[in-house]
């Protein structure tokens, strides 16, 4: 099979380290070669977090370049306009629509930018947008929209909802399990 490309991005603290290492368990589990690149800007301050998975047949290099990205999930709607250019072309982007304001937006020094899942949709991206947080909330706790947005993902993939379930099994600690695989099941349902 062709590399697969993955693309996870948030702000720091929103748990993309997480949803990377229950995909790379899940793929690892199905007998992918993968390899995951994390890429840390100001993550502690708030700033932006990429992670990157690849998965296939063979796999050379953890980096999606322009252009080669399958899949982008987002945690924060900003962040998904960010990385847009690294979608394929028929690649698709999946969302929260989370809005958490950069510095400048907090220092009043810009505006967050209106209507962007409307300008992302009329450029032609295949744009998958939904209430993350809320759902995240609904499971029990704000911090699940990581796992939520892995729920909401997993429909684009034929792996089982079992292999799912012990992916998150073997990633989360037993205290936090059932939250998270409801917060799995309601971003697969959403």
């Amino acid at each position: 099979m062709r590399t697969q490309n993955i693309m996870i991005v948030g702000v720091g603290g929103q748990g993309s380290l997480l949803a990377s290492k229950l995909l790379g368990r899940l793929l690892l589990k199905k007998g992918y070669e993968i390899k995951v690149s994390e890429v840390h800007g100001m993550s502690q301050r708030g700033g932006s977090v990429v992670t990157y998975v690849r998965f296939g047949d063979k796999v050379y290099s953890p980096v999606i370049d322009k252009g080669e990205a399958d899949y982008i999930v987002s945690f924060e709607l900003l962040e998904a306009a960010r990385w847009t250019e690294y979608l394929r072309p028929e690649g698709k982007l999946v969302t929260n629509i989370q809005q958490i304001n950069p510095m400048p937006v907090i220092i009043g020094a810009a505006q967050y930018p209106a209507d962007l899942v409307e300008k992302m949709t009329a450029a032609g991206i295949q744009v998958d947008a939904f209430d993350a947080l809320t759902l995240a909330e609904q499971a029990g706790s704000a911090k699940a929209v990581n796992i939520v947005l892995m729920g909401h993902l997993s429909r684009n993939f034929d792996f089982t909802l079992e292999e799912w379930m012990e992916a998150i099994e073997s990633s989360v600690p037993p205290k936090f399990l059932e939250l998270n695989k409801k917060a799995f099941l309601l971003g697969r349902g959403a």
